[in-house]
């Protein structure tokens, strides 16, 4: 009895860390291209990237899956083609039926968030750029706008894949992380964007934000909304969370998306969402 009154157990000295596999799928805002060091170059996947860090935070194994460029089909079942010899796989079947968590990010590439906002930078800031040709095949039409139809297909292939999830790893937790926050009206000063084309980036990156919170409310799915935890940090910020536009062939590809820092605070947030 003296023993156990001079050495009390508390909670924290016994607690067993029960999330031991942690599964990662999504696009390029999970991925984290840019953010040195790159793991698999041909995905643009960083070993900085926010699963990478949670799993280091909470002493987990991780089975990355995340693919820049993927919509929300290339999650679910279509495989992500870049040339005949590489072939990404759909990423939920590569999720063990064993994994404690699954994180998702994907949904902004079926609204050609990104892609619009690269295309219209590199418009601006040098039109004889190879890629302005390249990245306008795809926005013949401008921007695009995000209509009705557009953000409801986009929801559904985000719920869609997490049925999918849930059904291949039926006791995971499920985290649904929505988008870094990219853009504000303060963010003409630090963009090649136009104050009209800003405003038309506002309008799909509001977009997105609703495709995650219907996804969450129609499904199994946790909502993390990285896009309210960023909100003072995005570009023409102090601090911004998000890469600048890179005017460089080689490192083009990191902009407009999550640096280290993002990453970092997406990381911790899901280590508190997890450990309350």
């Amino acid at each position: 009895m003296g023993l156990a009154a001079a050495h009390p157990v508390r909670w924290h000295d016994v607690r067993v860390n029960t999330y031991r596999l942690i599964a990662a799928l999504g696009s390029s805002f999970a991925a984290g291209p840019g953010i040195e060091p790159i793991e698999e170059a041909a995905a643009m996947r960083s070993s900085r990237n926010y699963a990478h860090q949670l799993t280091t935070l909470l002493g987990a194994e991780l089975v990355d899956l995340t693919v820049s460029g993927a919509t929300t089909a290339n999650v679910l079942d279509t495989p992500q083609q870049f040339s005949e010899q590489l072939v990404f796989p759909p990423q939920a079947d590569g999720v063990p039926a064993d994994a404690d968590v699954v994180t998702i990010t994907a949904g902004g590439n079926d609204l050609q968030f990104a892609g619009a906002m690269l295309y219209t930078a590199w418009l601006s800031a040098d039109p004889s750029s190879p890629l302005v040709p390249m990245l306008g095949a795809m926005f013949s039409g401008g921007i695009p706008f995000p209509t009705e139809e557009a953000v409801e297909q986009a929801t559904a292939g985000l719920v869609r894949v997490i049925e999918k999830v849930h059904t291949r790893a039926p006791d995971a937790r499920i985290l649904l992380v929505d988008y870094l926050t990219v853009l504000d009206d303060e963010s003409v000063t630090a963009t090649p964007f136009t104050a009209g084309e800003l405003a038309q980036f506002l309008v799909i990156q509001n977009a997105i934000g609703r495709v995650f919170e219907t996804a969450a409310d129609r499904t199994v799915a946790e909502l993390v909304r990285a896009s309210a935890l960023s909100v003072d940090h995005a570009l023409g910020s102090a601090e911004p969370w998000v890469q600048p536009f890179h005017q460089d062939m080689m490192t083009t590809a990191g902009s407009f998306h999550p640096n280290e820092a993002g990453m970092t605070a997406i990381a911790l947030e899901l280590q508190r969402v997890l450990e309350a």
